[in-house]
This record gives C-alpha cells, structure tokens and sequence, in this order.
C-alpha cells in the first residue's frame, strides 16, 4: 500500500522528468568538450591505420613484386592484382585496385607485404564524393605513396624502434 502511494504521488510531481532536468542541468555548466573538427583535430594513436599507398624505392622503380600476398590474406577481399613479366625477367602489376567501402584497415596486407610496398598511413582525412572514386587504382596508390613517402618513411623508423 505504501508502496503504491509512493508512486502515484511520483507520477503527479513527474518524479521521473525532474531526475533527467537534474542530469541535463548537472552538464549544462560544466565545460564542453566539442572540437571543431578542421581546425582542431584530436591525437591519433601510434597504431591509427589511415588510407593505403604503394611505395617505390629510391630510384623511383616501384617495390611492389606482384607476389599477390596481399590479395589472398584480405579477409575482405578488397585487393584485385593482375600481373605480368617484365623483359628482364621480373614480375610487376598492371593492375592494383583497392576497394575501400570493402577494406576493413586491418593492416593484413601490410603485414604479408615482403618488400614493404603496400602500407596504411597515418592520414584519415579523405572522402568520396563521385561513384568508383572508392576503388583506388594503382595511379592513385602510387601517387598517395609519393606524396606522403617522407612521412611514410619518418613513422616506419620510429616503428622498427619498438621492433
């Protein structure tokens, strides 16, 4: 009985709206915590795995071998390589498409790379805007490894440090 009584007067005082306007209350004052996100970004971890790119070595020769390593450790299946011999007897891609709406960043492809060709960099700030630019071709991966290899190059020697 009293327990009833209890919670008909809560259903009259609308207990239940008041215990949410104290917590809306409680962190209405306090300070915010919204970053606005071009200008101010937040850290990355060390681990952050970012958007994929194909390295060359220093002489400019890509490194990728077409082993195909990589295609079949995809758990995704969102790597496509097609290869063909080169004149001195060497094997190169002629075709290298990544699907990133597939791609899952798991780092496998990296991992299971023999010469260090494939890597996920650190750099998360891409988007999609237009149909098929989710494939990236092996021109866009070469050029993303281009463009970034300094960086590329700086995160791999910090990360042979904790090898």
């Amino acid at each position: 009985m009293k327990k009833r009584l209890l919670q008909y007067i809560k259903s009259f005082t609308l207990w239940e709206l008041l215990g949410g306007l104290m917590v809306t209350g409680k962190y209405f004052f306090k300070r915010k915590v919204t970053l606005q996100y071009p200008d101010e970004k937040t850290p990355n971890s060390p681990r952050n795995r970012g958007i994929h790119a194909l390295r060359r070595y220093p002489n400019g020769e890509e490194r990728c071998i077409a082993c195909k390593l990589c295609e079949a450790v995809c758990p995704a299946l969102a790597i496509k390589i097609d290869a063909e011999p080169r004149l001195d007897g060497s094997r190169r891609t002629t075709l290298y498409d990544i699907d990133l709406f597939k791609c899952v960043y798991c780092g496998f492809c990296e991992e299971a790379c023999p010469v260090d060709a494939i890597v996920l960099t650190r750099f998360q700030d891409y988007h999609v805007e237009n149909r098929g630019e989710n494939i990236l071709t092996k021109d866009k991966l070469l050029a993303i490894g281009d463009r970034y290899e300094k960086d590329i190059a700086s995160d791999r020697a910090e990360d042979a440090k904790y090898r």
